[in-house]
């Protein structure tokens, strides 16, 4: 078989891998009911946590759950089955909820830790294709993922069932995010070292130069005076009245075409050279909403004001780069 054919078949393969796999994510959308809605006002009016609990690939897919939960705004901690017969049953409160994954709902594992929840006394959401097995007999609330054919071949590995009860935990969680109403600045609270919760969370002035670091000049004083400036601040001047409000900015492209024009500059008022349109940003502004601004105008640097539309700072577009926003 030559390599075209092998390529061939092997497209054929992911094509049909992809097909039946949507196939079971369409068939648990129109199956979706009331029953969804039920599991999410039981986790959403508890005091507890979410103890997301499964073995083998459900157990796998049930990391990745709680992990989602956890990060949206629902606390969430996942137990493995076999872990929790030796001991780690103590992290489970009566104020909590488990959520069991099993595509046959009659793992031996989580079967024989069905007694010590009712002991407990935690209600128990189950998450399987069979509605007739012991997990979904002994559950509060059953979601059902369906019963399609496997991915593989031979019918075994699970493949379609773990994608169905992938995307099930997935509408869980941003159900409970939207019921929580849990913010894009709740989202980067909980993903501070992550470029996403830096773009949320960091703003111009914790970024931004201030105090002596920040050229400005009057706009009395002369390109001698500007040119200074440009060379020992970074290449920008800021403009200001006595009050510190920005009446305009040089940058040392105005300088490149000032030096064009004439060979004799020095004396040359700032005012008669300078932008006075400039762009310029508020100190409270994400830092990631004036890279955008900067990268559209491509320009390096922006005169940060504050809500008296003061001149406090400078916010450079290298400084944006090495913080890790973008």
């Amino acid at each position: 078989m030559g390599s075209k054919d092998v390529q061939a078949n092997s497209l054929q393969v992911a094509r049909k891998v992809i097909e039946l796999e949507m196939a079971g994510v369409e068939q648990l959308l129109s199956e979706l009911d009331e029953t969804f809605e039920n599991a999410v006002e039981l986790i959403f009016n508890r005091k507890g946590r979410v103890i997301v609990t499964g073995l083998g690939k459900s157990g796998a897919v049930g990391r990745k759950i709680a992990a989602t939960l956890a990060s949206t705004g629902t606390t969430a901690y996942f137990l493995h089955a076999v872990e929790g017969v030796h001991g780690d049953l103590g992290m489970i409160h009566r104020d909590d909820v488990i959520i069991c994954l099993s595509k046959s709902g009659n793992s031996d594992e989580l079967v024989n830790l069905i007694p010590v929840f009712k002991q407990i006394g935690v209600p128990m959401i189950s998450i399987t294709a069979n509605h007739e097995s012991a997990l979904a007999k002994h559950s509060d609330i059953v979601l059902t993922i369906g019963n399609r054919e496997e991915a593989c071949p031979h019918d075994l590995a699970p493949t379609t069932s773990t994608t169905a009860m992938l995307v099930l935990g997935d509408a869980l969680a941003i159900a409970l995010l939207e019921k929580r109403k849990f913010s894009r600045d709740d989202f980067a609270f909980l993903h501070p070292a992550g470029t996403l919760g830096k773009r949320l969370l960091i703003r111009v002035q914790d970024l931004m130069e201030s105090g002596d670091q920040v050229p400005m000049l009057s706009p009395n004083a002369t390109m001698k005076e500007a040119v200074l400036e440009l060379a020992s601040k970074r290449g920008i001047c800021v403009i200001v009245d006595e009050e510190k409000h920005i009446q305009g900015i040089i940058t040392n492209g105005d300088l490149n075409r000032l030096v064009q024009q004439t060979e004799h500059f020095f004396q040359v008022p700032v005012s008669e050279v300078m932008n006075s349109d400039p762009k310029m940003t508020y100190e409270d502004t994400l830092a990631f909403t004036v890279f955008k601004k900067m990268e559209e105008h491509r320009i390096m640097a922006v005169p940060v004001i504050n809500k008296d539309k003061k001149l406090v700072g400078i916010i450079h577009l290298h400084d944006i780069m090495r913080a890790g926003i973008v």
